[in-house]
């Protein structure tokens, strides 16, 4: 699996960074975000460092089904409500006119009682 040894997300999912963990699989890693935007806030990341979603190809569809897939069922066991009354937002910011400020792929899960502070 390639890491990058000056990401911050890479050095999270070796653990020379400590986290919140939220999740741990031998492809995924999730941790709670150190600057929440709503009242649940993680993200989900893969171990394998991928730059953004820009840098995805075809051989990481199956990962990002898996992403998509394990957002609902951690949101709800994070404390988000369930749907339709409840839910939670899947945002993934690409490049710096995206807003991402980490290069390593990651999707954040957000959800919890509205008004959020940003987001």
């Amino acid at each position: 699996m390639s890491s990058d040894p000056n990401c911050v997300f890479c050095k999270i999912i070796e653990g020379k960074i400590p986290s919140r963990k939220v999740y741990e699989d031998e492809d995924l890693f999730g941790f709670h975000d150190i600057a929440p935007w709503a009242p649940v806030h993680f993200m989900l990341v893969p171990k394998k460092h991928i730059a953004s979603m820009a840098q995805l190809t075809p051989e990481d569809s199956a990962l990002m089904g898996k992403i998509m897939t394990l957002a609902p069922k951690l949101a709800l066991e994070q404390g988000c409500r369930p749907y339709p009354e409840g839910g939670f937002r899947v945002v993934v910011n690409t490049g710096a006119e995206g807003g991402q400020e980490v290069h390593h792929l990651h999707v954040h899960v957000m959800g919890g009682p509205r008004p959020w502070l940003r987001g």
